[in-house]
């Protein structure tokens, strides 16, 4: 995760709270908030942009990121806020494993999990496994994340993936140059990104479907145009542990 840190360091000194694809996507992720939030955690908070708003929905807010430079920039983008507290914290120190005896205890912590574009660089079914053990009952988990297209043209998912590829080309450059005036970021940008992405693999939609199925059943599951996809799931009350359905009060 050392590389992980270093990349996020240098991409926050050059960030410009412009629009992204990943922000592009935050109302979205706002209407799955529960309208009664008391406690939100944000797993890879960058520098804030999504927590502040989601402070605006949640009485209190944890947001933690990796890189003490995007905390730092965080920190200081949000500094009129008085219900967010911003972490540096590696996530799978923060969210320990969950075994069945702790289920409950665990169960208690958070009203609402969300995270962006930052599972791709952890161990995918540990840390949904954590973060579905964080939640309180009727707590709901938001993701938003990137995954790796089908290229094999041979394939009707292939084709398809081509095809949305070529629109979403369009597409973000369009929404770049309306919101930043440019169509692409700047080279400096462009190039801490591409230093960053050699570290960077990604799940598949079907891997993260049979993850969700698996682990987090009847979550809903959404690809997205702009190379993202999404999870959405509401912890119920009853949870099926080892073949055993336990009650979460």
């Amino acid at each position: 995760m050392s590389a992980v840190e270093k990349d996020f360091d240098n991409l926050a000194r050059l960030d410009s709270d412009g629009w992204t694809q990943n922000n592009h996507y935050h109302d979205f992720l706002l209407r799955h908030v529960p309208w009664d939030c008391r406690n939100a955690l944000e797993i890879g908070c960058g520098t804030g942009a999504f927590s502040r708003r989601l402070a605006k929905l949640a009485q209190h807010v944890v947001a933690l990121d990796l890189s003490p430079e995007m905390i730092q920039v965080a920190q200081f983008r949000s500094k009129l806020l008085r219900n967010t507290e911003f972490q540096r914290a590696d996530v799978m120190n923060y969210l320990p494993a969950v075994s069945v005896q702790e289920l409950r205890t665990q169960s208690e912590r958070f009203d609402c999990i969300v995270s962006i574009a930052t599972l791709h660089h952890l161990e995918l079914r540990e840390i949904l496994a954590r973060m579905k053990g964080a939640l309180r009952p009727r707590g709901v988990l938001i993701v938003l994340d990137l995954f790796e297209a089908n290229r094999d043209l041979t394939k009707p998912e292939g084709m398809l993936d081509a095809i949305s590829n070529l629109i979403a080309i369009g597409v973000s450059g369009s929404l770049r140059l309306i919101h930043n005036g440019r169509l692409k970021p700047p080279p400096e940008v462009r190039a801490a990104w591409a230093a960053h992405e050699r570290h960077d693999s990604y799940p598949t939609m079907r891997d993260i479907r049979a993850l969700c199925a698996e682990i987090l059943p009847a979550a809903k599951v959404r690809k997205h145009l702009l190379w993202r996809y999404s999870i959405v799931w509401e912890k119920p009350l009853l949870d099926r542990v080892e073949g055993r359905w336990n009650l979460a009060e």
